[in-house]
C-alpha cells in the first residue's frame, strides 16, 4: 500500500484565514510529507466557488513539483472540458519536464453547472468535450506533427515541443463515477481514480463496472487509487473535533448542495439520495471517512484494500478550514502510528 496527500486550498467564508496561507501550508507540508514516505501529491480542482476551492491546479502542481524530489504529482483531478486541450497539452508537457516525469493527469467532465456556465461551454458537451480532448492532446504527445478535425476542435498540422518525459505520455487518471465513463476509462487504458464522494458499496460496482471493461480489452490496471478524507489525532474525540467541522462543511456545501440541485447524487451511507444539503451531515456520511485515532484510521483503510482492492490511498488532510499545523500534526501521526501497520 502507498500513501499520498490531497490538497484543495478552501477556506470556508468568514473563517478570517487569509487566501494564500492555504497554499503555503502545501509548500511547508510536502518536503516533510516526501520525508514520511508520502509517495503522490494531488490537487483538487474547481471553479467560480466561494471558497477558493483550488481553480489553477497546474500552478499548485508546479509548486509542489518545486519542493519536491520524488514524489508523483498531479491534478485530482482536473475538468477538461473547461480547457483549450492544445494549450493544455503543451502546458502539461512543459509540466511533465518541470518535474522529470511526475506528473500524474487526473481528468474529469465535471458536473458543477455554475462552472459550465461561467466558461461559456454548453454541460451538455462536457463528456464528448473531455474524450475528444484526450484524442487531441495524446496525439500531441506522441506524435512529431499532427492535425486534428474534430466536433469540438480542430487544429492545423502543427508540432508539440517540448515533448513529455514520461512516455509515450503522462499517466491519465479517471475521476469518473457514471457508468458509461466508467468504462471509457477502461477502454482507454486509463487508471480509474475512486472520488471521496463515494461509500464502500458504491465503489465497489465502480471497480466491478471497470474491471469488466478492462477484462474485454485484456486490459490489466495495475493501479487503484482511492481519495479519503483522513484525519488522525490521539484520540477519536480530538480527530473529530477537529475534522468534523471541515468535512461537514465539505459536504455539504459542494457534494451535498450539488445533489439537492440535481448536478450530481450524494447519497447517505445507508444509500439515502440527499435532496437537501443540511442532509449532508458527518454522521449521516461517516462510513467513508478514516478520521479518529490510530487504531481507527488504520481499519477503516484496510477496508479500501481488501474490500476495493486499494494499491494507494489518496489522503485529503488538509479540509476546508483545519490550520496548516494542525494538518501537519495529522500527517506526521498518520506517518508513525498507521502507515507502518500496511
Amino acid at each position: 500500500m502507498k500513501f499520498g496527500l490531497l490538497f484543495g486550498h478552501q477556506i470556508p467564508p468568514d473563517s478570517g484565514i487569509p487566501w494564500n496561507v492555504p497554499y503555503q501550508d502545501m509548500l511547508s507540508c510536502l518536503p516533510r510529507a516526501e520525508e514520511l514516505g508520502y509517495v503522490s501529491a494531488f490537487q483538487v480542482s474547481h471553479h467560480v466557488q466561494k471558497d477558493g476551492l483550488c481553480p489553477g491546479p497546474l500552478v499548485s502542481v508546479s509548486a509542489a513539483a518545486a519542493v519536491t524530489r520524488r514524489m508523483r504529482i498531479g491534478t485530482g483531478v482536473l475538468l477538461v472540458p473547461l480547457y483549450a486541450p492544445l494549450k493544455l497539452a503543451e502546458d502539461i508537457a512543459v509540466l511533465d519536464n518541470v518535474s522529470n516525469g511526475r506528473f500524474i493527469f487526473g481528468v474529469a467532465p465535471g458536473y458543477v453547472s455554475e462552472e459550465f456556465a461561467a466558461h461559456g461551454v454548453p454541460r451538455n458537451q462536457r463528456v464528448g468535450r473531455l474524450e475528444e480532448s484526450l484524442d487531441l492532446m495524446t496525439r500531441a504527445w506522441r506524435e512529431e506533427r499532427f492535425s486534428f478535425e474534430g466536433r469540438y476542435y480542430r487544429v492545423p498540422e502543427v508540432c508539440l515541443t517540448p515533448k513529455p518525459v514520461q512516455k509515450p505520455h503522462p499517466p491519465i487518471w479517471y475521476g469518473v463515477s457514471a457508468p458509461n465513463s466508467i468504462r471509457r476509462a477502461a477502454r482507454r487504458r486509463a487508471v480509474l481514480f475512486a472520488s471521496p464522494r463515494h461509500g464502500i458499496a458504491e465503489l465497489k460496482e465502480h471497480f466491478r463496472i471497470y474491471d469488466d471493461a478492462a477484462r474485454e480489452i485484456g486490459f490489466q490496471p495495475i493501479e487503484r487509487p482511492v481519495i479519503r478524507q483522513v484525519f488522525v489525532g490521539p484520540t477519536r474525540k480530538e480527530a473529530e473535533r477537529a475534522a468534523e467541522p471541515a468535512v461537514s462543511y465539505l459536504y455539504r456545501e459542494l457534494y451535498g448542495a450539488k445533489s439537492a440541485q440535481g448536478d450530481r447524487e450524494l447519497r447517505t451511507d445507508d444509500g439515502r439520495l440527499i435532496t437537501d444539503q443540511r442532509q449532508a451531515t458527518f454522521e449521516a456520511l461517516k462510513d467513508r471517512f478514516a478520521i479518529g485515532e490510530p487504531d481507527s484510521v488504520y481499519e477503516a483503510l484496510v477496508r479500501c484494500a481488501t474490500e476495493l482492492g486499494a494499491t494507494e490511498i489518496i489522503c485529503w488532510m488538509h479540509m476546508p478550514g483545519i490550520r496548516g499545523e494542525d494538518a501537519m500534526r495529522s500527517v506526521e501521526l498518520f506517518a508513525k502510528e498507521v502507515m507502518p501497520r500496511f
